[in-house]
């Protein structure tokens, strides 16, 4: 499988390194606007590639992107320290109407997974620009809160000692501050939270609910404060999803896509638990949820529908 990965900063350079190590895809396509940072981040990983899978990586420009079966989008400037996601806003759809039909124009058939932030904001304005050229929504996707997701679980996991593999748990909604923690669904073997805890003697009280909520809705925040930027994370998740991708594994991944309804909020997209295959979407579920959790994913899922709201009057996409 080729791939392409438009933006080759911390987070798309991270994501190649990522793929290279899983030994997902044949070939990867850097393309930046720096093309010396894009040639020379090539070679950096083609020099990894014989500790790690045979892949071919090269610098490349927007024509190279043919036949790619997935696009992965990075491009966009940063989040600055105690900016948040939602904020970039203004920033980053400017640079999208550039860069997304750009891709389109040499890779129509591909899946592009959007990583940028806002990411659901950035989503939704790469699917309308999409649907311009008649290509569905299924095949537009941001990874949303698949990080948030795996922060749950880890957490989780070290609370209560087991294996966060074996921890089943979701973040839902925004990928940013009002995203739900679904604690009413949480599972770990199979077995619901509150059972586990009985079984095997174990506790997660409210305050370590209130902890950890708060652990994973700040972690971005920290990590920034601290080093500037977070990439070893999502790189990590980005090279799972195009994996899940290419095997046509039908993963359920807490990607985002446009739903024509999410908690009473029409036309937006937030992250709902969506099984995945070789042609992007296959199918999105839906949580059972509690009433409390219900409320906040309504409460999220208006938050995003303001920021396109705001896009749509500045746009004549």
């Amino acid at each position: 499988m080729k791939i392409g990965i438009i933006g080759i900063g911390m987070v798309g350079s991270t994501a190649a390194y990522a793929l290279i190590m899983r030994g997902v895809g044949s070939e990867l396509v850097l393309v930046d606007a720096n093309q010396k940072r894009a040639q020379a981040e090539a070679d950096d990983l083609l020099h990894g590639v014989p500790f790690a899978h045979p892949l071919q990586v090269r610098a490349g420009d927007y024509p190279d992107l043919v036949d790619c079966q997935v696009v992965i989008i990075t491009a966009g400037v940063s989040q600055r320290p105690g900016e948040t996601r939602l904020q970039l806003l203004d920033r980053n759809a400017q640079v999208f109407k550039q860069v997304v039909p750009q891709v389109l124009k040499y890779a129509p058939q591909a899946v592009l997974l959007v990583t940028t932030n806002p990411v659901d904001v950035m989503t939704h304005l790469t699917a309308r620009i999409a649907k311009q050229i008649g290509i569905p929504s299924s095949q537009i996707i941001g990874s949303g809160t698949t990080l948030d997701t795996a922060r749950f679980r880890a957490l989780l996991g070290r609370q209560l000692g087991v294996d966060s593999q074996h921890v089943h748990a979701y973040v839902i909604g925004e990928h940013g501050d009002s995203e739900v923690l679904a604690w009413s669904s949480v599972s770990v073997g199979g077995i619901p939270l509150d059972e586990y805890c009985r079984q095997r003697g174990a506790s997660v009280c409210e305050e370590d609910h209130h902890t950890i909520d708060k652990q994973v809705r700040q972690a971005a925040y920290k990590i920034i404060a601290g080093k500037g930027a977070t990439y070893f994370g999502i790189g990590s998740a980005l090279a799972k999803i195009v994996e899940v991708i290419w095997r046509d594994q039908r993963a359920i991944l807490t990607v985002c896509t446009p739903q024509n309804e999410v908690a009473g909020i029409r036309n937006v997209t937030a992250s709902l638990p969506n099984m995945l295959g070789q042609t992007g979407i296959i199918a999105t579920l839906h949580p059972i949820l509690d009433p409390d959790e219900w409320a906040a994913l309504g409460r999220s899922a208006a938050i995003i529908r303001k920021a396109l709201e705001g896009l749509e009057q500045e746009t004549d996409l």
